[in-house]
């Protein structure tokens, strides 16, 4: 059974910086890209960055590009978002989300519980 455990939320003043974790179990990963969702206004989640374990690519939503950046330990299945800059706005309950397949634009992908960043200004 695929599980994926977030971790690393919390508060924070604007400015300041976060490190997320997910860690992946129940399945290798190293082909299946993993990503970050979070809730926003008229959508039920936003795409927010992924990694792709082969070759390890990136990338990111334009409102976070800059200021977020996602890298990967493929060894220990656990990929790391850092987050910088931080800004009210990036206030979420912030999922991590493993393609179900090695093309990430299926849109069908496992999913945590998610952790909560506050970001306060």
């Amino acid at each position: 059974q695929v599980q994926l455990v977030e971790s690393g939320g919390g508060l924070v003043q604007a400015g300041g910086s976060l490190r997320l974790s997910c860690a992946a179990s129940g399945r290798s990963f190293s082909s299946y890209p993993i990503g970050w969702f979070r809730p926003a206004p008229g959508k039920e989640r936003e795409f927010v960055a992924r990694i792709s374990w082969s070759g390890g690519s990136t990338y990111y939503a334009d409102s976070v590009k800059g200021r977020f950046t996602i890298s990967g330990d493929n060894a220990k299945n656990t990929v790391y978002p850092q987050m910088n800059s931080l800004k009210p706005e990036d206030t979420a309950v912030y999922y991590c989300a493993a393609s179900r397949y090695r093309d990430w634009g299926y849109g069908v992908y496992y999913w945590g519980k998610g952790t909560l960043v506050t970001v306060s200004s």
